[in-house]
């Protein structure tokens, strides 16, 4: 609205109205201290990926002809892994804002992985185990992770608000780097060598400087734990670590990003046609890119429904009359259109790992886009939508035409 008052395109205005990527950290007019975003380079990136020139100048030549598109793009900023002030603890619920992992090397060699945070089809459990491998140095078949038991695993505060990697991938991997540490000191004891010369690479311990392999992690396992007769009295090998992390001062860890959309409305039945969606998010360092993207685009489709087409509708008695998927409109994979994601990589400084969450992000902004692409459809009429779902029937009173 406020780039149609001034005549401005909306890229324009908003590159003249972000935070710059080197202004940080800072406080927002809402008063809220934000560090480590990347607007500038999220809106460039985007500009890039949609191709926006190009776009303008198809829907001008595309409404000569009666065809109505419009582009929109919208700026997030999407608060993850709340600090112990910014989630459900605040309120007394029993729900910890810190996660923790216990790691251990058992005898046979490989890595047992037990999280607080929990897999529910996101990808947790692959997460921690790639850390807690690319950490220690074996192969990813070589680490067990348990996650979902409480009888097992650490206490934490489980899978909610997008910080299974930011706050738990962060307890494994200083608990692995721990773990580390220790199996270099036992083998620096037994070969007689400072353990800065050492290193772990696909499950052996090798020289830094040669790759020799000098001894494997399953023998340093049998040793530690079966045949501590190898080792002098004063080396007492534990070979687990417990690490908890969780933030201190921050609220959140933010990310940030900005979403673009290019649809098409039939102005005589009021229908929505999406077309394209381009989102660029930064959620910090990425331990698995397919799993980062998939993430994202789960939740565009989660946020695409809310703005298309769910919606609880009552009767005059208060009954909800459309309560099954028979009659409560849900986005299907024929309603979706491709969704582009592309990521800027801006490591968050509250952690060594650099991790933020990334759940959410696509769903901050879906609903937002499209409205915006909508009502850039409709600029010609004089026509504004304001209220989701954008179903027809809004779109049609919008128009005047019911």
């Amino acid at each position: 609205m406020a780039a149609e008052v001034t005549g401005l395109d909306p890229v324009e205005i908003r590159r003249r109205n972000v935070m710059p990527d080197d202004c940080y950290p800072v406080v927002t007019a809402g008063g809220i201290r934000v560090k480590d975003l990347s607007h500038q380079r999220c809106i460039e990136l985007l500009v890039e990926r949609m191709d926006y020139a190009a776009l303008r100048q198809e829907q001008a030549e595309l409404r000569k002809r009666g065809i109505h598109r419009g582009v929109g793009v919208a700026g997030f900023i999407k608060g993850t892994a709340p600090g112990p002030h910014g989630y459900y603890g605040v309120g007394g619920a029993p729900i910890a804002s810190q996660d923790a992992c216990t790691i251990k090397l058992d005898p046979g060699g490989g890595i047992i992985c037990a999280v607080g945070v929990t897999e529910q089809g996101q990808g947790v459990d692959t997460v921690m185990g790639q850390i807690a491998a690319t950490v220690l140095g074996v192969p990813m078949e070589q680490v067990r992770v348990i996650s979902g038991d409480t009888d097992a695993t650490p206490y934490g505060g489980g899978t909610y608000a997008s910080r299974a990697t930011a706050i738990g991938g962060e307890a494994v991997y200083q608990a692995a780097r721990d773990l580390r540490n220790e199996i270099l000191s036992i083998v620096g004891v037994l070969l007689q060598a400072p353990p800065s010369a050492l290193d772990i690479v696909d499950g052996h311990v090798v020289d830094a400087g040669t790759m020799t392999r000098r001894i494997s992690l399953a023998e340093v396992g049998r040793i530690g734990h079966f045949q501590l007769g190898e080792l002098p009295n004063s080396v007492q090998p534990v070979l687990s670590r417990t690490r908890r992390f969780r933030l201190l001062d921050d609220l959140y860890i933010f990310t940030n990003g900005i979403s673009g959309a290019y649809v098409e409305v039939d102005v005589d039945t009021g229908f929505i046609r999406l077309l394209k969606h381009w989102v660029v998010e930064d959620c910090g360092r990425i331990v698995n890119p397919q799993l980062a993207d998939e993430q994202v685009r789960g939740g565009c489709v989660q946020g695409l429904g809310g703005g298309l087409y769910e919606h609880c509708i009552y009767d005059e008695h208060a009954q909800l009359v459309n309560g099954t998927m028979a009659d409560y409109l849900a986005p299907m994979a024929a309603e979706m259109p491709d969704i582009d994601v592309v990521h800027v990589q801006t490591p968050t400084t509250v952690s060594e790992l650099g991790a933020k969450g990334v759940g959410e992000s696509g769903t901050a902004s879906a609903p937002a886009v499209v409205m915006n692409a909508v009502n850039d459809a409709l600029r010609p009429f004089g026509a504004r939508v304001t209220e989701q779902p954008m179903t027809p029937e809004v779109l049609l009173k919008a128009l005047g035409k019911v």
